[in-house]
C-alpha cells in the first residue's frame, strides 16, 4: 500500500483484574508480552511508525516492544482521562500527517495483519474514520455499532441503548482507523459530558459526521479481537495463539501428532516433515530444520537441530544447545550450550553441558560433563568417533581425542589423547567366600534387632 501509515497501541492500562505486581500488557502469550504481539502485527502490515502509549511500568513495556527493524516511540499518559486522551497522548506523531491511523490495543494480541489492512482500505475508499467490528450471538457488554445503509453512523455503548439498539449483534471492538489528515480535527473535536468526564475515543465516528464526513465498518472474527482482563482470559487468548500457529505449521508440513499437547512460542521454527510427537513444549528461541523427530515429553528451549536429528522421549535442551545433521540426545537427557556433532549419539540418562561432542561419537549412558566448580563453568570437547563408556564423569576442562575410548565408569580429569584408551577408575578385588559371611552378619544383626523389638 502507498498510502503512509501511523500506528498508536494504547498500552497504558494498569489491569488491576489482573491481580498482578506487573501491568498486564507484560503478560505473556506464547512468550512474549502481549504489547509486543501488536507492535509486531501492526509494523508487518505496513505502517511507517508505530506509537506506544504506556503508563504504569512504562519502561518495561517499551524495552518489551523495543523490536528489531520497528520504528517505534513510546509516549506516556500521564492522566488517566479516556481512551480518546490516550491517543492524543501521542500528538506529536500525529502531527506528522500520516494518510492513514491505525488504533490497536496492547491487551488484543490475536489481531491480524489481514484485519488492518481492510480497516486501511476502507479509509483509502474514503472514509473519514473506519471501526473494526465483530458479530456474536451474545453481545451484553459490548457497544454496539449502529449502521444504516452500511454506513456507520453511531457507537451506542450498552449502557445507552435503547430496547431495540441492544438487539443489535455487531459489535465495537474498539479498534479503528481513522483519516489521518483529519486526525487532529476529530479527535480535538471530543467532548467529556458524560458522567465519569472522559474523552471516550468511540466519540469520534459523530464528530466525523458532524464535519461532513464518512464512517464505516470492516468485520473482524470475534476470536481475533479479543481482549484481556484476567488471568482466564488470558489462558483463553493462549489457547486460541497456539491453536492458529499449530494449523499453520501443520498446513506447512509439519506432522503433529496430538496437536492440542504440544505447546510453542512465538517464535518457535520447525521444518518441513518434522515429526512433534505429545507432550513436547518449545520455550523461546527454537530453530528445527526439516526431517527431525522430536519424541514425547521433551522441553526444548534456545536449541537449533539440525536436519535427521532426533531429541526424546524425555529429552531436555536447553539454550545454547545444537544438534548437527542425525544427531540423536535421548530419553532422560540433557543438553546445555553443548554442540552434537554428524552422526552422534548421546542416547539416555546423560548430562552435556558446555561442551562439543564431535561427529560419530558415543556418550555411553550416564555420562556427565562435570563442568562447574561452584564459581566457574568449564569446557569438555569430546573428539570425533570416541566412544564414552556408561556411568563416567568428564571433570571439565578435559580434552578426550579422536577415536578415543573412556572405559565405563571413569573418572576423567587428564586429557585423553586420540586413540588412547582411558581407565579413570579403582582396581577391583575380588574375596573369596566374604559375601556369605557378610550375609551372615546381616542376619544376626536382623535378628537381634527383632528381639530387641525393632532397635
Amino acid at each position: 500500500m502507498s498510502r503512509s501509515a501511523l500506528a498508536i497501541v494504547l498500552a497504558a492500562g494498569d489491569g488491576t483484574r489482573m491481580k498482578s505486581s506487573r501491568t498486564k500488557m507484560l503478560h505473556e502469550v506464547a512468550g512474549r508480552a502481549m504489547a509486543a504481539h501488536v507492535v509486531d502485527t501492526v509494523s508487518r502490515s505496513g505502517v511507517d511508525a508505530v506509537a506506544l502509549v504506556v503508563g504504569r511500568d512504562g519502561e518495561r513495556v517499551a524495552d518489551a516492544c523495543a523490536l528489531p527493524g520497528v520504528a517505534l516511540e513510546t509516549y506516556e499518559q500521564r492522566e488517566r482521562l479516556g481512551t480518546a486522551h490516550a491517543v492524543l497522548a501521542a500528538r506529536a506523531a500525529l502531527e506528522r500527517g500520516y494518510d492513514d491511523v491505525i488504533v490497536t490495543y496492547g491487551d488484543t494480541p490475536l489481531v491480524t495483519g489481514e484485519t488492518l489492512d481492510k480497516a486501511r482500505a476502507a479509509l483509502e475508499e474514503g472514509n473519514d474514520v473506519v471501526v473494526i467490528g465483530f458479530e456474536t450471538d451474545q453481545p451484553t457488554g459490548y457497544g454496539r455499532l449502529l449502521t444504516r445503509d452500511g454506513a456507520l453512523y453511531a457507537i451506542r455503548e450498552e449502557k445507552d441503548a435503547s430496547d431495540e439498539e441492544r438487539k443489535v449483534t455487531l459489535c465495537n471492538s474498539g479498534l479503528m482507523a481513522f483519516n489521518g489528515r483529519r486526525a487532529l480535527e476529530l479527535l480535538d473535536a471530543i467532548g467529556n459530558d458524560n458522567a465519569k468526564g472522559e474523552y471516550y475515543l468511540t466519540d469520534i465516528v459523530e464528530a466525523a459526521l458532524a464535519k461532513g464526513g464518512r464512517a464505516g465498518v470492516v468485520m473482524a472474527d470475534a476470536e481475533e479481537v479479543l481482549g484481556c482482563n484476567n488471568r482466564a482470559e488470558l489462558a483463553e487468548l493462549e489457547r486460541i495463539w497456539q491453536t492458529r500457529r499449530r494449523r499453520e505449521l501443520m498446513l506447512d508440513g509439519v506432522t503433529m501428532i496430538a496437536p492440542e499437547t504440544v505447546f510453542l512460542c512465538h517464535d518457535t521454527v520447525i521444518g518441513a516433515d518434522c515429526v512433534i510427537e505429545p507432550n513436547v513444549f518449545f520455550g523461546p528461541g527454537v530453530e528445527i530444520a526439516d526431517n527431525v523427530t522430536i519424541h514425547a515429553y521433551s522441553h526444548i528451549e534456545g536449541a537449533k537441530i539440525a536436519p535427521g536429528s532426533k531429541v526424546g522421549p524425555f529429552a531436555r535442551l536447553r539454550p545454547g544447545a545444537v544438534l548437527h545433521e542425525d544427531a540423536k540426545v535421548g530419553n532422560f537427557c540433557e543438553v546445555k550450550n553443548g554442540d552434537i556433532g554428524v552422526g552422534a549419539k548421546v542416547n539416555h540418562l546423560t548430562y552435556i553441558g558446555d561442551a562439543s561432542v564431535g561427529a560419530r561419537a558415543n556418550i555411553g549412558a550416564g555420562t556427565i560433563t562435570c563442568n562447574y566448580d561452584g564459581v566457574n563453568k568449564f569446557r569438555t570437547e569430546i573428539g570425533a568417533d570416541s566412544f564414552i563408556g556408561s556411568n563416567s564423569s568428564l571433570v571439565a576442562p578435559v580434552r578426550i581425542g579422536n577415536h578415543a575410548y573412556v572405559g565405563s565408569g571413569s573418572v576423567v580429569t587428564r586429557d585423553v589423547p586420540d586413540n588412547a584408551l582411558a581407565l579413570a577408575r579403582g582396581r577391583q578385588e575380588n574375596k573369596e567366600g566374604r559375601a556369605e559371611l557378610l550375609r551372615a552378619r546381616s542376619l544376626a544383626i536382623k535378628a537381634a534387632r527383632k528381639k530387641n523389638g525393632g532397635k
